[in-house]
């Protein structure tokens, strides 16, 4: 069946929809080669629609090994050619049937790099997914349905649960679950930490009651500024663990001492980011998901330093606090694309959480 991407200001793409399920949401891309399920199962991606700019997509299927979240909470999907048959040898279906199992309105055999840079030129903005014949009156009340905001609550984790570790005095570390990732919560494990994992309403007495040795603020979607509450119970938990931020968490964390944040005009979603480490003065590739960043004028009269930058457009991809063991990141580390330029920054948690 024939479709169509209608962004707000009128601009139509064509192509074929896998599934005739309409969609809305802020039309988004990403520039990754690979990691398709990653980013379809990446929560960071609630209620947007995901366009990829990379021309083949679903050459190595999908597995169950590789999935992010429980399910996905894309919107919508936008790709070039859909590869029907995958060859990998993780290999368990293909991703027009796992799209289709998922409920993901997937429109195909699109120009996504002609997408793409509309959106680089305009911004970042909504979009429907339609079928090529959809009346008027349907398109227009599809872009009068306002986009969801309180999308944390509709990923965190519906209750608390545990991943035990090996050894029996490990550190306990809370995990805040904004929308997190599994791989961060792997790399988290594999280190040899015990891991509670927390809904994102959890206040902060209940994550001081589990006397964890530390806190990590994770991942997730959306823009900071709509969860004031959970920054209220992040700033009383300042001062009194070791903190870790990626992403959301990041900007969550900035906010609960005091800092802004700021919409970017497109965001950085891929794999190939380069970022500076201000402290080694190395550049490493890291990969990205998130359309706010922090204010890095906002940070001057705070206890706060930045400790990393985008080298594209030298927006802040990390900070640490000047007195206090407490730390955080833009980017996403556990996801490797160096592949392991990043991961010293887990080392970096360890060493807090011990003391040391």
């Amino acid at each position: 069946m024939k479709g169509k991407l209608i962004l707000e200001d009128g601009t139509v793409f064509h192509g074929k929809l896998l599934n005739n399920i309409k969609a809305t949401g802020e039309v988004v891309f990403n520039t990754g080669m690979t990691g398709y399920q990653e980013s379809l199962t990446d929560p960071s991606y609630c209620r947007q629609i995901l366009t990829l700019t990379y021309p083949m997509v679903g050459n190595y299927g999908i597995a169950d090994l590789f999935m992010q979240s429980r399910k996905s909470f894309v919107n919508g999907f936008v790709i070039g050619e859909l590869c029907e048959m995958g060859s990998n040898w993780h290999y368990e279906t293909s991703l027009a049937d796992f799209l289709t199992k998922q409920g993901v309105p997937c429109l195909y055999d699109v120009d996504t790099r002609a997408v793409t840079r509309k959106i680089r030129s305009a911004g970042t903005m909504k979009g429907i997914i339609v079928s090529e014949d959809a009346a008027q009156t349907e398109i227009d009340e599809l872009f009068a349905v306002p986009i969801k905001k309180d999308v944390v609550m509709e990923v965190t984790t519906p209750e608390a649960y545990t991943m035990e570790a090996e050894a029996a005095d490990a550190p306990h570390v809370v995990a805040m679950d904004f929308g997190v990732k599994q791989n961060i919560l792997k790399s988290l494990h594999d280190l040899g930490c015990k891991l509670t994992v927390v809904p994102a309403h959890t206040t902060a007495e209940e994550v001081l009651a589990l006397q964890p040795d530390g806190i990590f603020l994770s991942n997730g979607p959306g823009d900071p500024a709509d969860v004031p509450e959970i920054v209220e119970e992040i700033k009383k938990l300042i001062g009194k663990k070791p903190i870790f931020g990626i992403c959301l968490g990041h900007q969550l964390l900035a906010r609960s001492l005091g800092a802004k944040t700021y919409k970017l005009k497109f965001g950085h979603r891929g794999c190939n980011q380069p970022v500076k480490n201000l402290l080694t003065g190395r550049v490493q590739i890291s990969s990205q998901n998130h359309g706010y960043a922090v204010d890095e004028e906002s940070l001057k009269d705070l206890p706060l330093e930045v400790t990393h930058i985008n080298v594209n457009d030298g927006t802040v991809e990390g900070m640490r606090h000047k007195d206090l063991p407490i730390f955080s990141v833009q980017y996403h580390p556990e996801a490797s694309p160096g592949p392991d330029d990043n991961m010293y920054l887990f080392d970096q948690f360890w060493t807090m959480l011990k003391g040391e």
